[in-house]
């Protein structure tokens, strides 16, 4: 009896012990943030992310579309996958992919090829070409964050995306399988992410200046930790975000919205120079032109000529008051300088400041050297801003390049969009988020 006694004691102990050690060693059931890692590629200057996809899982590399509509693949060549779901007709899916239409494929069935299944129209907004496609599901694994280092994975069991034929990776940079959307839709990564865990509409992205070491994008709502321990969450300034009520899709239904990042611009100045701009085009018309969006598929900031015009000529003169000469234009630029009398700062070359006036308190976007000067060669200095023309769909357009080093936050919740402006002056880079060790 002693010895039954006993043993029951000792049992009786174990469980409490193990009950009470376990919390420690259990991964909490959904995290609060997620992180990708994020590229620049020399050639095409896009930036590039991976996830995870199919079962069994594989690494996609898929290009950064910040005002996408959703994720969509090339389901032609070699997708396979023993979890992949085409959305039927009438399914939860197709509700959420606000699908056009629903079809019959008339072939063998494979991935982006099935009978009664609803479509969406996939655009590759690099070159401008939009097709039809399959909407479907499949499993998505992406690394949880504390906010300092990446931690465990993820996986979203029926992450809705879209199939796309091979053709529409054209003009996309080598190697990537598809774009991923990080726009204003249901099914764009960051809704459906927050759907799945629970957390903040609420994404990050961080790109890095430097071809060879990665950026970020947070999902969720994570502190910002870069190397030297540095939280950059401190650094933001806010502006309300704006829906375009028009989209500014490849192809679109009639009156669909755009999925595209606006914001409003109030007025530039360069230097001590307050730029005189025709108002009007700073605004969102009834027809959907106008205003600013921000964008990583354009490598440089894209201005209205006569917004382009202004801004040039007010930098070309501050320049010249610190003697520093043009030269001749390298193209795809038009106002380049001798590098000989530019001098070197924190926050990259020795050149007039250029000061984006957005509403807010205190809601100034600062473009310094290191994003407004493009290195062209070891001697030529060129100004990073491009002429869009005298009626293109939107007056201001900023670019990847402006955005370098530059950590952006999009609250869909509050509809706001958070801004830094370079993280340089403040001795931390995008490129220093610690992808090296785990939380």
């Amino acid at each position: 009896m002693a010895s039954s006694i006993q043993c029951s004691l000792l049992f009786s102990l174990l469980l409490f012990f193990a009950a009470a050690v376990a919390p420690s060693f259990q991964q909490p059931f959904h995290p609060v943030a997620l992180v990708l890692p994020v590229s620049k590629d020399a050639s095409t200057l896009q930036y590039v992310t991976r996830i995870s996809q199919r079962t069994p899982l594989i690494p996609v590399d898929l290009v950064v579309d910040l005002g996408g509509q959703f994720l969509w693949v090339d389901c032609e060549q070699n997708y396979v996958s023993s979890t992949y779901r085409p959305a039927r007709c009438g399914s939860a899916a197709c509700t959420l992919a606000r699908a056009s239409g629903c079809g019959d494929c008339f072939s063998a069935a494979r991935p982006g090829c099935n009978n009664n299944t609803c479509v969406v129209t996939p655009d590759n907004t690099v070159t401008h070409t939009a097709t039809g496609g399959e909407v479907a599901t499949d499993v998505v694994s992406v690394n949880s964050t504390d906010g300092s280092n990446p931690g465990g994975a993820y996986d979203v069991t029926q992450f809705v995306f879209a199939c796309a034929p091979s053709f529409l990776l054209d003009g996309l940079a080598s190697g990537v399988q598809g774009m991923a959307g990080l726009g204003r839709t249901r099914i764009a990564l960051p809704s459906q992410f927050a759907s799945a865990f629970t957390f903040s509409r609420k994404f990050a992205i961080c790109l890095s200046s430097s071809a060879t070491a990665n950026g970020v994008i947070f999902f969720g709502d994570s502190s910002y930790n870069f190397l030297p321990n540095i939280n950059a969450s401190q650094s933001l300034a806010y502006t309300p975000l704006y829906v375009n009520p028009v989209s500014t899709a490849s192809a679109y239904s009639q009156g669909e919205p755009s999925s595209e990042y606006f914001i409003k611009v109030t007025s530039i100045t360069v230097g001590d120079k307050n730029l005189s701009l025709n108002s009007t085009l700073l605004s969102i018309d009834s027809d959907g032109y106008g205003g600013t969006k921000i964008s990583t598929v354009n490598p440089y900031t894209v201005l209205e000529s006569s917004i382009y015009a202004a801004l040039t000529e007010a930098f070309v003169q501050q320049a010249a008051s610190m003697n520093i000469t043009r030269v001749s234009a390298v193209s795809p630029f038009e106002y380049c300088f001798s590098s000989a009398g530019v001098t070197s700062t924190r926050v990259g070359p020795g050149v007039p400041y250029i000061f984006l006036v957005l509403q807010g308190e205190e809601a100034v976007w600062t473009i310094t050297g290191s994003n407004s000067m493009v290195e062209v060669s070891e001697d030529v200095l060129c100004l990073g801003f491009v002429d869009g023309g005298s009626r293109p769909r939107t007056s201001v357009v900023i670019g990847g390049y402006q955005l370098q080093d530059n950590l952006v936050q999009f609250d869909l919740a509050s509809s706001r969009l958070g801004f830094s402006s370079t993280l340089l002056g403040r001795q931390t880079t995008c490129a220093n988020f610690n992808f090296t060790s785990s939380a």
